[in-house]
């Protein structure tokens, strides 16, 4: 088993990454504020789900191909980046995203769809493969089995994920009536999250280095 000093070092230094602003977290947000915190929370198991299966093809080997194969690289930063700008534009043309005249209803669909695309979001972004693959190492001792090692670390990094996007998901959704009671304020809410969203997808596909 991985040694309890591993753990204890690899946690502060992953916190920096899972607190930094990024489109898993922008996402959260948005299904909070427009669905309430069922519909956040579900987006923040759905990055969670990405992490373990970045960690998962870091173990098979699978994240040493995007890390070493160009074209391998740019293809998935596209279809990534692609699909961040696309779930923007269709955040900036839909003016009953934010609407919260009536009690929120996440049903399973609504919950189903927001795992879905945030898991979405999360696999498609290869430089959280290449994070993985490039980081975990660095917390697994020559002399130890660096398949469970890297498993373990994953479900570390997956559990602070999720704990930190459902806690972003539940203030979301206890400052939404106050952010979205107004039509102005519905509308600054949806230009905002729609052009992030939008502009974490152009400096993906923009950016050049690998992580």
């Amino acid at each position: 088993m991985i040694d309890l000093p591993v753990v204890v070092a690899f946690v502060p230094a992953v916190m920096a990454v899972v607190v930094s602003p990024g489109p898993d977290s922008i996402y959260t947000v948005t299904r909070s504020l427009s669905e309430g915190r069922a519909a956040g929370v579900a987006a923040a198991v759905g990055t969670a789900t990405g992490v373990l299966v970045h960690a998962g093809a870091a173990v098979l080997g699978l994240s040493a191909l995007l890390r070493t194969t160009a074209e391998a690289y740019v293809l998935m930063k596209y279809v990534g980046a692609a699909y961040l700008v696309y779930l923007g534009v269709r955040l900036l043309g839909d003016d009953e995203t934010f609407e919260i005249d009536e009690p929120v209803e996440s049903g399973d669909g609504s919950l189903v769809d927001s795992y879905r695309k945030a898991l979405t979001i999360n696999v498609t972004n290869p430089q959280v493969a290449v994070f993985v693959l490039a980081f975990f190492p660095q917390f697994v001792p020559a002399t130890a089995d660096a398949a469970l090692q890297l498993s373990v670390l994953g479900l570390v990094y997956a559990g602070l994920s999720l704990a930190y996007l459902a806690a972003v998901a539940l203030f979301a959704d206890r400052v939404r009536h106050l952010l979205l009671e107004s039509a102005t304020g519905r509308r600054a809410v949806r230009y905002a999250s729609g052009s992030v969203l939008i502009g974490f997808g152009l400096k993906l596909a923009l950016e050049e280095g690998r992580i």
